[in-house]
């Protein structure tokens, strides 16, 4: 995929939310302007939006913020540099950034869509999707690696929570009874299937 694409090759959109048919958000040059190519499974879209504001967007979509997200990775890995974020765990939504978030180079990739990297050359790594559609990204195979490595632990951490809480229901009994005290939401709602994560 190329950023000099013309936009009058793609659908074009005001505003967009991560999903789990989301591959990648790539920052494109219009002018003054940064916009987003979206890389989805299907399709490629213009969003008038920069990469950052469609992470926070799409954080905020479902119920916190990137800022929130990102401390949240702070607490449990204690990464505060390029971390990976959760988006919405049950479909398996984990995004990271390239580089800095706060850079206008910065190219956001989904973990679960990842098939294969290889070195592309001059610092650049070719990632390879799960549909077999391919990009070229301006970071190095090592720090990919080391971005996509810490993004798996995320996955790991979370996964495993998730599926720790069948044994967090609060059992006791009461008049020779066994009152059992379920949450209150779904938890099949909220459980992750077991994949491999690459």
């Amino acid at each position: 995929m190329e950023n000099n694409q013309t936009m009058e090759m793609k659908r074009c959109v005001e505003d967009y939310e991560v999903n789990p048919y989301t591959m990648a958000i790539v920052p494109l040059q219009s002018g003054r302007k940064i916009y987003s190519i979206v890389l989805e499974k299907d399709e490629e879209i213009i969003v008038k939006m920069k990469p950052l504001d469609i992470v926070d967007r799409s954080c905020r979509y479902f119920g916190s913020s990137y800022k929130g997200r990102k401390e949240g990775t702070r607490e449990l890995m204690g990464i505060t540099h390029k971390p990976p974020i959760i988006v919405e765990p049950s479909h398996q939504i984990f995004l990271f950034p390239t580089v800095s978030p706060t850079s206008a180079d910065c190219t956001w990739l989904s973990h679960s869509h990842i098939y294969s990297h290889s070195t592309a050359g001059n610092g650049t790594t070719k990632i390879t999707f799960q549909n077999k559609k391919s990009m070229h990204v301006n970071i190095s195979k090592g720090s990919f690696e080391n971005q996509f490595f810490q993004t798996a632990q995320l996955r790991t951490i979370i996964t495993s929570r998730m599926e720790n809480k069948d044994s967090n229901k609060d059992s006791r009994k009461t008049n020779g009874e066994e009152v059992i005290f379920e949450y209150l939401f779904d938890e099949k709602k909220y459980r992750i299937d077991e994949k491999t994560l690459f």
